[in-house]
């Protein structure tokens, strides 16, 4: 296969391009707004079941020049700086207490910086994270979004869409069959299907049920059983 077949097949890094937003539009605007420099709203935090987006969101964010934050990230990375205007606090509910010292003190610093804004996930509304009182009452300042997973519908329409855009000829059948018998989780999904195509390339056949039962009991299709999430973390 050539190299051009092989990027063209890659899974995609995170953006906001290829984030399936479902009934998070508003959530998705409001973040791009942030991407392009908007100040509007300077402290947003998202907030959903795992598999709903919060991580995919902020690292395509930090795709975009914002620093992407964690609760395995040094101390010295929550300092504010000058030449940084966008900060991404991940899973805000792990932070140990140092780093939620750290996260306080950065949420006041861009809060006096007017071209510095903050985005903070977590898995629960900010005040039902266990976490410092002082910094649950920061993180729910700003704007606070409940993300929601995909309907079933939205995520076959998803990859029905990947499969066009990209002249991938994919049977009626086989959308629905992936839905039903292995994961529903929609990054998952996308992983599945890049290596199907593949798969099916290699073979320069289109992809059909029966292929993809087949693949499914080749070492690599074993992979993708189906797993609890159900959406795009």
């Amino acid at each position: 296969m050539s190299q051009l077949a092989l990027d063209l097949l890659a899974v995609a890094p995170p953006t906001l391009d290829n984030f399936v937003a479902g009934s998070n539009g508003e959530c998705l605007a409001c973040l791009r707004a942030l991407a392009e420099g908007g100040r509007a709203q300077r402290l947003v935090y998202l907030w959903g079941l795992p598999g709903s987006g919060r991580s995919h969101l902020l690292r395509a964010l930090a795709g975009k020049g914002g620093r992407l934050l964690g609760p395995l990230s040094p101390l010295g990375d929550f300092a504010f700086s000058d030449d940084c205007p966008l900060y991404l606090a991940d899973d805000a509910h792990r932070l140990d207490e140092r780093r939620q010292k750290a996260l306080f003190h950065l949420i006041n610093q861009v809060r006096a910086a007017p071209s510095a804004a903050l985005v903070a996930s977590g898995d629960a509304p900010p005040l039902g994270l266990p976490l410092r009182d002082d910094l649950r009452t920061r993180l729910g300042w700003g704007l606070v979004f409940e993300l929601h997973l995909l309907s079933d519908e939205e995520k076959a329409a998803a990859l029905r869409t990947v499969a066009a855009e990209r002249g991938v000829t994919v049977s009626a059948d086989v959308v629905p069959w992936l839905l039903t018998h292995t994961s529903r989780d929609i990054r998952v999904l996308a992983e599945l299907f890049h290596a199907l195509d593949r798969h099916a390339l290699a073979r320069k056949r289109p992809i059909t049920l029966p292929l993809l039962r087949d693949w499914l009991q080749t070492d690599e299709g074993r992979g993708f059983g189906r797993r609890p999430a159900s959406g795009q973390d």
